[in-house]
């Protein structure tokens, strides 16, 4: 009996060896067969995360013939920091402003590719010379060039508007609520230049006390009543429901959402802060040369100009700008149709060592006028 219980069990091992072996052949044939491996792309939700998909991300898993996993977050740095620190990287490529690109490269948190071999450009230029100035660093390879501007709402002024960045500041002759984005970026530029300083001399300015104060002072005008936002679209929503009779908006989503159905908002680009944004690996990625062949894809000239299709960013790279069409140049934040208007080139370097002072001083300033914040951040 025991004989028989023995020979019974032994074929039924063999029986459920076999089963498995069944069940993971087919793993093993599409490893067998070079299936690629899956990378998870990290970028910001909305209309910006959208011009990718559709600009290179879709066009990219067809070319592989292996899917991206796209995922959203808030912006920063404390992510990427919390998944190398821990040995736990999740993600492979992250879409990173500039300032937060030089941060976490300086802080060792993203994979050095400064040796990546990028495509010529499509007039045939070398990459090198195709990007525009701080697109390519030792851990980053540009995406866009964006800007945030103001937008004032058209119930709240007669036929006197704002015009200027002072008027943004100017509460007596343009009252009502502001809103602007709850970040020392931006607005602490806007106070220094609203008060006169020039704009070679801002960042100076910003890095003494004195500066940091003056530009706090210029801000007080604006307490009453101040309304904090983060996600892209809240600004959108603020100014057509004459919430805020003026406010700060990414350039980009203020001019697209403009055009709308329902849009009660005019755009002013004088004062815009022109920035850019880059992609990155962070350490430890388990598919660093996947991720390398997803950024040499989505950096091409064709990429950047389809994406910038969807939503009129400027485009990283210069060549992509004669594949764009006459309507979008004129939208884009770097298009000739504003180079008459005052701008500034945020300084990422800058930012990238000074943010943690300004953020405290600009916190303990919001924390005085009472005023929260609403927690995300989406383009």
């Amino acid at each position: 009996m025991i004989q028989n219980r023995f020979t019974y069990l032994r074929a039924s091992v063999s029986f459920l060896s076999l089963l498995a072996l069944f069940a993971i052949a087919p793993f093993a044939q599409a490893q067998d067969s070079g299936a690629k491996n899956e990378i998870t792309f990290t970028s910001w939700v909305g209309p910006y995360m959208r011009s990718q998909m559709l600009g290179f991300v879709r066009s990219y898993e067809k070319k592989v013939g292996a899917r991206v996993n796209v995922v959203s977050y808030n912006g920063g740095i404390r992510e990427i920091r919390d998944q190398v620190e821990s040995a736990n990287v999740t993600w492979d490529v992250v879409d990173l402003t500039q300032a937060d690109s030089l941060r976490a490269c300086e802080e060792g948190l993203l994979e050095r590719i400064d040796d990546i071999e990028l495509p010529t450009g499509g007039d045939g230029s070398a990459a090198k010379d195709d990007f525009v100035e701080g697109a390519l660093n030792p851990c980053g390879v540009g995406v866009i060039v964006w800007a945030t501007a103001f937008a004032y709402s058209q119930d709240a002024y007669g036929s006197t508007r704002p015009s200027s960045i002072a008027d943004f500041f100017d509460t007596k002759k343009f009252p009502g609520a502001r809103a602007i984005r709850n970040d020392p970026t931006v607005i602490m530029e806007w106070a220094l230049m609203a008060d006169g300083v020039k704009r070679e001399d801002v960042y100076s300015t910003l890095e003494t006390e004195e500066g940091i104060e003056r530009a706090l002072a210029k801000m007080d005008a604006i307490k009453p009543g101040l309304k904090l936002w983060q996600t892209g679209r809240e600004p959108i929503r603020l100014l057509n429901g004459s919430e805020a009779a003026m406010s700060m908006v990414w350039a980009t989503t203020g001019a697209v959402a403009s055009k709308e159905a329902n849009a009660n908002f005019n755009m002013v680009w004088d004062g815009r802060v022109i920035e850019l944004d880059l992609f990155g690996i962070p350490r430890g990625s388990r598919y660093k040369q996947e991720a390398l062949d997803f950024i040499r894809f989505a950096s091409s000239s064709e990429s950047l100009a389809k994406m910038v299709g969807y939503l009129p960013n400027g485009p990283a790279r210069q060549s992509s700008l004669a594949l764009l069409s006459d309507e979008t140049l004129t939208q884009i934040p770097n298009g000739p149709a504003y180079q008459d208007k005052l701008s500034i080139r945020s300084d990422a370097g800058w930012w990238a060592k000074n943010h943690a002072v300004l953020d405290e001083a600009f916190q303990v300033w919001i924390a005085k006028s009472g005023q929260q914040g609403a927690a995300g951040t989406v383009r």
